[in-house]
């Protein structure tokens, strides 16, 4: 394409030559992208229209966790006397917690900046949209545009809270986005949406002394859940103090005049409240991504249309992450990163197993999974053996004061009657975000029962009752 021009304050700043990849989004999907490209000696531009790391780093997985930290601090200092610990009773300066998120947020996006310099990507600050012959537009915020050219182009714009009709944000009505931007715990708290995202919200504030309503349009919160992880985490936010409705719709809400209002339900019941955090989902969001003089599709429900190797119908061009038809996840989008790159350079990947990705929920307690469920491979025609344990005899929990929960594995029946091969690790109960890579790899490997019941555990540990699990599936245990 020969020299790039900029104009900048009225003049013409040459840039570098086309690029061998462009990458339109800086978030989890983009950024990985761009770098894991650059590590194998591609060209990179990467344009991003706000922070780098998108929703992930700066809306969404950091803050939410870095506030979920918070809530676990003073879930630990509240019960302190039972492990002989004086502290008194906890109170919660919420400005600190935020600016504790603030620091941590800006160091890791610092992070990211600082190995794109390393790495030699060419990072564009503005917002990118996609024309004919892989050609990329950037809108900068000074009114200056800028056109560059990849031999290969990546959509990675990421998604967008969805809204509810009659609960537009400001005031007391939050979306996930501003949430985390709050400087004190409201008194009353209604959130809308009993999903990954709802039910972390509702278990960190709820946590932190608020009065928590959880209101869910479906029978029951965390659909898609196996049935008996469900369970742990509903009878735990009850004993929480959570109100958990579910079966309701919500119809609007009325200001209060004091900076709450009243959200009005479906079946003529209402709720007063301090704070709304609508939290019903993501779209995908395709808006700014120009795509005139593309074959580039979009579907109905907004999402970027692609193959198994995330290829769009315009001959180079990838999209990957929130924006396509996919779990929507960070490290979801990392997968597809990886194995787009791998693709474009011609290294032949396998696409990405959607149905053995790594699952994760960072509510109290924490959920984890990898894999169907008993009911989901049931549905599926799978005939299985299931075998779980609590955590309520596991030594480590005892010693944590944390035992609720269980570890689940659904496996394939043998024509024996015996457990084989393992269809499904499902993890509820403390730090089971961290336990389950034994459970991924296992799933994904297509390893039997045996096979794993062979590995030793750690004692006393947390990750034994994984290998307890898959002992007692061999007709064989010593606990339980």
């Amino acid at each position: 394409m020969g020299a790039r021009h900029r104009l900048i304050g009225g003049t013409v700043k040459p840039m570098s030559e086309s690029f061998d990849l462009v990458v339109i989004g800086g978030g989890p999907g983009g950024y990985s992208a761009a770098l894991y490209a650059a590590s194998a000696g591609l060209s990179v531009a990467l344009v991003e229209a706000d922070a780098l790391g998108g929703t992930c780093l700066n809306r969404g997985c950091i803050p939410a966790k870095a506030f979920l930290e918070t809530a676990a601090v003073h879930r630990h200092v509240a019960h302190a006397a039972e492990f002989g610990v004086e502290a008194g009773s906890p109170s919660v300066r919420f400005e600190v917690t935020q600016a504790r998120k603030r620091k941590i947020v800006a160091g890791l996006v610092g992070g990211i900046g600082a190995m794109c310099k390393g790495r030699k990507v060419e990072v564009l600050s503005g917002t990118g949209s996609l024309g004919p012959d892989r050609t990329v537009t950037v809108a900068h915020a000074d009114g200056a545009t800028s056109v560059v050219r990849g031999t290969h182009v990546i959509l990675a714009a990421g998604s967008v809270p969805r809204t509810i009709p009659g609960f537009e944000r400001g005031g007391p009505i939050m979306t996930s986005d501003e949430v985390l931007d709050l400087e004190h715990v409201p008194s009353r708290i209604a959130v809308i949406g009993g999903g990954a995202i709802g039910c972390e919200f509702a278990s960190t504030f709820a946590d932190l002394g608020a009065s928590v309503t959880l209101l869910e349009g479906l029978p029951k919160i965390l659909p898609g859940l196996d049935a008996d992880v469900a369970r742990v985490v509903v009878k735990s936010f009850e004993r929480k103090g959570i109100d958990i409705r579910t079966g309701v719709s919500v119809t609007g809400h009325t200001p209060n005049g004091s900076g709450g209002t009243t959200v009005h339900l479906g079946d003529g019941a209402s709720v007063e409240v301090d704070a709304v955090i609508v939290s019903i989902g993501r779209r995908p969001f395709a808006d700014a991504l120009g795509l005139a003089g593309t074959s580039v599709a979009v579907g109905e429900r907004g999402h970027v249309v692609v193959d198994e190797y995330c290829r769009t119908g315009e001959s180079g061009v990838y999209a990957i992450g929130d924006l396509i038809d996919t779990p929507q996840l960070a490290h979801v989008a990392y997968a597809e990163a990886v194995m787009v790159v791998k693709h474009l350079l011609g290294e032949s990947p396998l696409p990405v197993d959607y149905g053995r990705v790594p699952w994760a929920i960072y509510c109290h307690p924490e959920v984890a999974w990898a894999g169907p469920g008993e009911d989901a491979a049931k549905a599926a025609g799978l005939d299985v053996v299931v075998g779980k344990h609590p955590f309520k005899f596991n030594s480590r929990a005892q010693i944590l004061g944390e035992t609720e929960g269980m570890v689940k594995v659904i496996a394939k029946r043998r024509e024996d009657g015996s457990a084989g091969q393992v269809l499904g690790v499902h993890m509820v109960g403390p730090w089971v975000t961290e336990q389950l890579s034994g459970g991924y790899l296992a799933v994904n490997w297509e390893a039997t029962v045996d096979e794993i019941a062979e590995f030793i555990q750690p004692h006393p540990s947390l990750s034994e009752l994984f290998g307890e699990t898959m002992l007692s599936l061999t007709g064989r245990s010593f606990n339980g």
